[in-house]
């Protein structure tokens, strides 16, 4: 099969041109000025499909490299399987996720592995990789990092937060750090002060303080500030990379930018509801309707100008990307566990469908440029997780992951048309100034003219090299 893209606007982070996109079976083979012929011949008439893609731009496929398909958590699971959150992301014109396998203390790491494995293949819309949470760091993880780089999964996630279920003390996270560095994987870490937000949701329950809005009361920006300065200080101790997820506050973006000054390889990605949501805003809704936006780390107070700094740290490239996080839990049966007590809502929010656009829309309201917005969503992922040459990028050899985006169309984002398996959405009432038309994942259309037209088992796994993103 062969296809061709004509008349668009090619955007990739290295800047825009006027092109033709021709993709022969699952890659592009080449890009070509408007109109061109191939070895004498018109393009237009010899190949299997045409696009036209005038006025429009055409975008490699968006990356989101932080999702929780199906996750265990706090007795429920995550509500999209890898079967509905893949179908959503592709809606939402991204061609790739990178999703965590969980590793709960006790459970053996390859295990888990293979768990996902299992849970993933033959489901999935997209293409996937993964990376490896570490819980309780034994020795048997320590040769599992090694087994498992080999494998494609390049990138291990570490907590500082989740006392009993996830947090790995500071000697714990040196050991991970110390084979990091000898065996070229990058670190991931979530960077909270596990001990003193336990003890500060402790002290709000016993004072009758129980509303979702204590959630970010109970996880102040002194904990993520604290955390991801000791992270950066071990990563410096040992020679590993860090990479910081899901970055709310502006004072740990200081200190990855400081670090990064410093010449260090720390790495911070930011999320859409930290762009947008806010700490009075949402999570201070009435009753119970806050809960629809707890998450960790927390949303922050608008008043201190937390989601300003985040645009900004996107711009000067504080901040290198920007994921997810996405792991959706449904209102009724799910979120409401915690009516009466905040800290047994759910941790998390649904938004693998609406990254491009959100993002999109700060290229509209003069955030971000148009090539930082693709860099941000794509090429950035594909490098840091390497991934990059065949991901993130639209040249020949790349695969044929492509979308193309009308900003001439519109955007309403509401649970009623959304397709993530969600009862909510966190995103309701939001315009987007843009749409997603077309989306090719390997050469294959899997969405257009408002039509899914892709199948459950299109996604194949992708084995990752490491980082092409370090100094």
């Amino acid at each position: 099969m062969k296809t061709l893209i004509t008349g668009g606007t090619v955007v990739n982070a290295t800047g825009t041109a006027t092109a033709d996109v021709l993709i022969d079976g699952e890659t592009i083979a080449a890009v070509l000025a408007p109109g061109s012929t191939l070895l004498g011949f018109d393009l237009a008439a010899n190949v299997d499909r045409v696009i036209d893609a005038s006025g429009k731009y055409v975008i490699p496929g968006g990356i989101d490299a932080h999702t929780h398909m199906e996750m265990p958590f706090g007795g429920t699971f995550a509500s999209d399987t890898f079967e509905t959150g893949t179908r959503a992301a592709a809606w939402g014109g991204t061609t790739s996720i990178v999703d965590f396998v969980v590793q709960y203390a006790g459970e053996n790491v390859l295990d888990q592995y293979q768990l996902w494995h299992e849970k993933a293949a033959g489901n999935c819309a997209i293409d996937y990789g993964f990376h490896q949470i570490l819980s309780d760091v034994q020795d048997s993880s320590l040769v599992a990092m090694d087994e498992l780089v080999a494998e494609g999964v390049t990138s291990f996630k570490l907590f500082m937060a989740y006392k009993g279920v996830f947090l790995s003390d500071d000697g714990q996270i040196v050991k991970a750090m110390q084979k990091a560095a000898d065996n070229g994987s990058i670190v991931m870490m979530h960077a909270e002060n596990g001990s003193v937000i336990d003890l500060l949701v402790q002290q709000a329950i016993a004072a009758g303080d129980t509303a979702p809005y204590y959630h970010g009361i109970t996880r102040p920006w002194q904990t993520e500030e604290e955390a991801t300065h000791r992270a950066i200080m071990l990563a410096n101790l040992t020679g590993a990379p860090l990479y910081v997820v899901h970055v709310s506050a502006k004072q740990a973006v200081e200190q990855i930018a400081a670090a990064r000054d410093n010449g260090q390889n720390v790495f911070g990605e930011t999320c859409p509801q930290y762009l947008y949501l806010s700490l009075e805003e949402q999570l201070g809704a009435p009753g119970f309707e806050g809960a629809k936006w707890v998450c960790s780390t927390p949303l922050r107070s608008r008043a201190e100008g937390h989601q300003d700094h985040m645009w900004q740290s996107l711009r000067t490239n504080d901040l290198q990307m920007v994921s997810t996080d996405h792991c959706p839990f449904c209102m009724k049966g799910q979120k409401d566990r915690g009516i009466g007590d905040f800290s047994k809502i759910p941790n998390g929010i649904g938004s693998v469908e609406h990254r491009m656009d959100l993002l999109y829309q700060g290229v509209v309201d003069g955030r971000i440029s148009l090539s930082r917005w693709v860099e941000v969503t794509s090429t950035t992922p594909a490098r840091m997780f390497g991934m990059y040459g065949k991901k993130g990028v639209i040249q020949p050899g790349a695969d044929g992951d492509i979308v193309v985006y009308d900003p001439q169309g519109r955007t309403s984002i509401s649970v009623d048309t959304h397709h993530m398996n969600m009862d909510y959405s966190a995103w309701e009432g939001f315009q987007i100034d843009g749409h997603v038309d077309t989306v090719l994942s390997r050469g294959k259309v899997i969405i257009d003219e408002g039509q899914y037209r892709g199948t459950a088992g299109d996604g194949r796994f992708v084995k990752r090299g490491l980082s092409q993103y370090l100094v």
